[in-house]
């Protein structure tokens, strides 16, 4: 499947991972775990705390980029939904993640 990661099976593991994935202050470390919860979105309910740092993870990716590129944010919104689009994925409003 386009858009596939590895992601492990047992959210304790996962939160884990994401946990310090995000920690990195990498934005392909997050863009990496938005994706994952993405994906997982589309299979199951997120966990509270999966649905808490995919709203992190957005919210960081979306201003980071707005600032650097020097840009408005829904600008920024429409760019990753396509890079999303390529891969399948919706790029989903921040009302989703809300817990």
């Amino acid at each position: 499947m386009a858009g596939a990661v590895a992601a492990s099976t047992d959210w304790k593991d996962r939160f884990k991972e994401n946990s310090e994935r995000m920690r990195t202050g990498s934005l392909l470390d997050v863009a990496a775990v938005l994706k994952g919860l993405v994906v997982l979105s589309q299979q199951k309910s997120l966990s509270f705390r999966e649905k808490k740092d995919a709203g992190a993870g957005r919210y960081l990716l979306v201003s980071e980029l707005a600032m650097s590129k020097n840009c408005e944010e829904p600008q920024i919104e429409d760019l990753l939904s396509d890079a999303l689009a390529k891969a399948k994925l919706p790029f989903p409003s921040a009302e989703v993640f809300e817990a």
